[in-house]
């Protein structure tokens, strides 16, 4: 290779790279460095390589493709290679994974992008591609005889494509965009230019030639600067304006924008108890209806796991169509053509039944949302973003789960299914699992002994007014305490559930929490589900044999009152009263004698000094100075605040929450963007609170909801909108010093204008 070959093949490379860092802002730093600059040198090597050797075409891609993954799990994924080096076969699928599917995953992820682990071979491929073919064509294709100025065009077709691609799949704020843009431009016209003029000047040598080539780079390098940078200046798009994939792509679902279904389980049992929920017809007797498996547990509630950090047997809700991804963990039974019709439920979570392989709408508003479906493979729970309605109707095929005793799994093991860690689970709960299985030697007997203690000593009650014994909602860690450590267990579903999946993890078995209906049915009739049919029961999973159903909630009978026998108390002797004497008032009073003063009263005038009056002036003309601004903006936030509650429309009461938290963040102190959607908002004040602070980002989307969806909204909904705006604020202000936090109560804000916009827009929409 000669000397203007290798300096090409510099520039070309060199070109890359300022195209390349411009991915920072969608990593949030700069490890994807290493992966990238991987793929330049192994591209540019393998290119230069076969120019070397003279490989044909064929040959070329050969070597290029068996590098890429052999070098591959070195540079991309050191964390699953052997010794960090060596490719292993979990190594190589991740790479063939991120090659093909990385693209949709790093313009739909939230920035900054950090998992999954095959994201990491987007930056890696697409060096190594532009590497390859720009350095073989700087190599074989530039030196020979016939030169034409769109040659070199093309060989800066890749590392073009780089620069562009750092710019569609960044985010809104763009990394050193004048900088970068000036100097991939000053690099690209002067290689140009030299380029071209050496091949065509046969006295490339002479003094005068370079002379004018010297000058004539100087002209284009000032020109450059200055014509660049004006125009960056001058029509260069604000930040909110930019386009960029990730703002006009459907980002991936993430069921935690969305309450735990478990949470709202004492609203089917009280609230909707006799309501036709949906109609439901192709099961089988004993069959049950699945509405969403939670699988992850933070001390508060059950969830189910969001993308970030779902594991083997939680997976993630991926876009799909009629065909859905069959599940092999399971000892199957066929379901087919079971057809649901949704009556008063109105939700995101879809019913359904075991695993659905096959769904087709039928009838109703879904049919014109088919887009919006989202399956999770590996927890059988479909949901429909755009949410039920009254009227949808459709029909799934599914797999479900073959009933097994507890003596048919006596010799089988549990699986080695990794789930989400459970995290502040309360001590009572191994305490009493061990005092329940103690007998027990198999995990099938030590789950079923601790089944049957929570059935035969438990009581079943919903709190309902016609209830003999109270019963708390909540299946947090206070409420499984409290459960557990009172004379009498009693619960519904929610709670029993709950700590029986507790205790199943306390011995390392992998269990999940399932959320759905058990209605009463007859084989081939339909049937209407209502909320007194709902339910929960915990799954299990056994190796080759799936998730196992272990149902630990009492029979529905009488509870006897707490018999816990008050203290008596001890009688007291008896006192002869003194007899009762008549007297006057006044023989009851002591005479005192009163010493005159020598000093008549004047008046209070003169007996407090003059002194205190101007000191107390002093202080109080201040302090009046500083507190009735104080009350009179106050009384301004507070009847503010309350009249977006007290709102006619409930979505509008959802809106006003949305728009009291901006508002008082605002007058906090933080940099609250005026132009932006409320997602781009909650993340921007996300950044600047840290960590700690309620999900702004799930108020935000439920907001939108809400506004936008045209769906009416419950009042209990915009209850625990606002409830959820009050902790995020008051978590805003608790990291604050106290300065700030004084000086805030003195700043007012307003979202009306704003909140009229987005009104209007709902109108429109």
């Amino acid at each position: 290779m000669s000397a203007r070959t290798w300096a090409d093949s510099g520039i070309v490379l060199a070109l890359t790279a300022i195209g390349l860092v411009g991915f920072e802002p969608s990593f949030g730093g700069y490890s994807f460095l290493l992966p990238a600059i991987g793929g330049l040198v192994l591209g540019a090597t393998t290119a230069i390589v076969a120019s070397i050797f003279r490989l044909n075409v064929v040959t070329t891609v050969t070597v290029a493709v068996v590098a890429y993954f052999l070098c591959g799990a070195a540079i991309a994924v050191p964390q699953q290679a052997l010794f960090f080096v060596l490719p292993s076969l979990q190594a190589l699928s991740t790479i063939a994974i991120g090659t093909v599917y990385g693209w949709a995953d790093i313009v739909t992820l939230q920035t900054p992008i950090e998992a999954p682990q095959h994201i990491t071979v987007v930056p890696y491929f697409a060096t190594w591609v532009v590497a390859l073919v720009s350095t073989s064509l700087a190599a074989r294709w530039l030196p020979s005889t016939s030169r034409s100025a769109w040659r070199y065009g093309v060989v800066l077709l890749g590392p073009l494509v780089i620069y562009l691609a750092s710019i569609l799949i960044g985010t809104d704020d763009p990394y050193q965009a004048g900088v970068r843009g000036i100097g991939f431009a000053v690099l690209a016209l002067i290689w140009l230019g030299w380029r071209r003029s050496s091949d065509n000047v046969a006295q490339a040598g002479s003094q005068r030639i370079r002379s004018r080539k010297i000058a004539g780079t100087a002209v284009v390098l000032t020109a450059a600067v200055l014509l660049g940078g004006g125009a960056g200046w001058w029509f260069a798009p604000a930040q909110d304006q930019r386009f960029v994939l990730r703002d006009e792509i459907e980002p991936p679902f993430d069921p935690l924008q969305y309450p735990s279904p478990l949470a709202g389980f004492r609203h089917y049992t009280k609230q909707v108890t006799d309501d036709v929920l949906f109609t439901v017809s192709g099961l089988k007797a004993g069959d049950t209806v699945r509405l969403a498996t939670l699988d992850s547990f933070t001390g508060k509630l059950w969830n189910v796991t969001g993308a970030e950090s779902s594991a083997e047997g939680s997976g993630t809700f991926s876009l799909v169509g009629r065909a859905l991804p069959e599940q092999s963990f399971v000892t199957p039974e066929a379901r087919n053509d079971v057809t649901f019709t949704i009556g008063e439920y109105a939700d995101v979570w879809m019913p359904s039944i075991g695993y659905p392989t096959d769904l087709v709408f039928t009838d109703g508003a879904a049919l014109d949302a088919k887009d919006s479906l989202r399956y999770n493979a590996s927890t059988g729970t479909a949901v429909l973003t755009a949410g039920l309605r009254e009227g949808d109707s459709y029909t799934i095929d599914a797999t479900v789960q073959q009933v097994l005793s507890a003596e048919d799994l006596s010799d089988v093991p549990v699986a080695a299914v990794e789930l989400p860690p459970v995290t502040a689970s309360p001590d009572v709960v191994t305490a009493k699992a061990q005092e329940y299985a103690a007998s027990a030697t198999t995990p099938a007997a030590q789950l079923e002994a601790m089944r049957l203690a929570l059935t035969t000593t438990g009581f079943l009650s919903h709190g309902r007014a016609s209830d003999t014994v109270a019963s708390r909602a909540g299946h947090g860690a206070d409420r499984i305490t409290d459960l557990l450590e009172s004379n009498q267990m009693v619960g519904d579903q929610e709670q029993y559930a709950s700590a029986f999946a507790l205790m199943a993890r306390s011995f390392g078995y992998p269990a999940r929490v399932v959320m759905g209906f058990a209605p009463e049915i007859v084989d081939g009739q339909a049937v209407e589900v209502t909320g007194d049919d709902v339910t929960a029961w915990v799954e299990v999973a056994f190796d080759d044999v799936g998730w196992v159903a272990f149902d630990p909630t009492p029979d529905e009978t009488d509870i006897p009152q707490d018999q816990t026998p008050k203290p008596q108390s001890e009688p007291q002797p008896q006192v002869r009263q003194p007899p009762r004497a008549e007297a006057d008032a006044e023989d009851l009073l002591t005479p005192v004698e009163l010493e005159e003063s020598d000093e008549e009263d004047d008046g209070l005038a003169f007996s407090i000094p003059g002194w205190v009056y101007v000191l107390g002036l002093s202080l109080l003309i201040p302090a009046l100075l500083l507190l009735v601004p104080l009350l009179i903006i106050g009384l301004h936030k507070a009847r503010r605040a309350r009249r977006r509650r007290a709102a006619a429309a409930a979505h509008d009461q959802v809106a006003g929450a949305w728009e009291e938290l901006v508002d008082q963040y605002s007058e906090l102190g933080y940099s609250v963007p005026s132009r932006a959607t409320r997602v781009m908002v909650a993340v921007q004040l996300d950044a600047q609170v840290g960590e700690g602070t309620p999900a702004l980002r799930t108020i935000a989307v439920t907001t939108d909801d809400a506004v936008f969806s045209g769906q009416e909204i419950s009042p209990e909904r915009s209850d625990e909108v606002w409830n959820a705006t009050a902790a995020a604020i008051e978590a805003g202000r608790t990291g604050l010093t106290k300065r700030r936090q004084f000086v805030s109560r003195y700043r007012i804000r307003s979202a009306r204008d704003w909140a009229a916009k987005i009104s209007s827009k709902r109108e429109d929409s």
